[in-house]
């Protein structure tokens, strides 16, 4: 449809015409760094499992391969997150959601786990505060029930 043909009523929405909030560029960037550590993670499995330096050469590339093929869900979400995309928000608290279960469990393992533990449950609910935040709503154009358009 041309701008001659777009009716009067059409207009853009006032929420997504300014500039992006800090609140969802800071969700985007919480995000992304999840993303990007289990890509890292799973990037660092994959090797030590081609390389042979593993009791369990398979478990460690099927792993690994697990790993780089998750990281795409935070990494999308981030990218949608910073294109103000509606549909990124679910992908991205679906990977805070998945994140809780996995910092539980590090808390309650021994050694390094623990901090890693903490430092991932922070960021996963910082991250859903920051993501169910009405101004985070509002920028990605998401309404409420009963708020649709008419």
């Amino acid at each position: 449809m041309s701008s001659e043909q777009t009716p009067a009523s059409a207009k853009p929405q006032d929420d997504l015409a300014g500039p992006r909030p800090r609140r969802l560029t800071y969700a985007a960037v919480l995000a992304g760094l999840e993303g990007l550590t289990v890509l890292v993670g799973g990037v660092w499995m994959l090797a030590l499992g081609l390389t042979g330096e593993v009791d369990h050469r398979q478990q460690a590339v099927t792993g690994g391969v697990t790993l780089v093929i998750l990281a795409l869900l935070p990494l999308l979400a981030a990218r949608g997150l910073l294109a103000r995309r509606s549909w990124s928000r679910g992908p991205a608290v679906i990977t805070q959601l998945m994140a809780l279960p996995v910092s539980y469990s590090l808390i309650h393992a021994d050694g390094v786990a623990i901090p890693a533990g903490i430092a991932l449950a922070a960021v996963a609910i910082a991250a859903l505060v920051l993501l169910v935040n009405g101004e985070t709503t509002r920028a990605l154009g998401i309404r409420g029930p009963g708020n649709a358009e008419k």
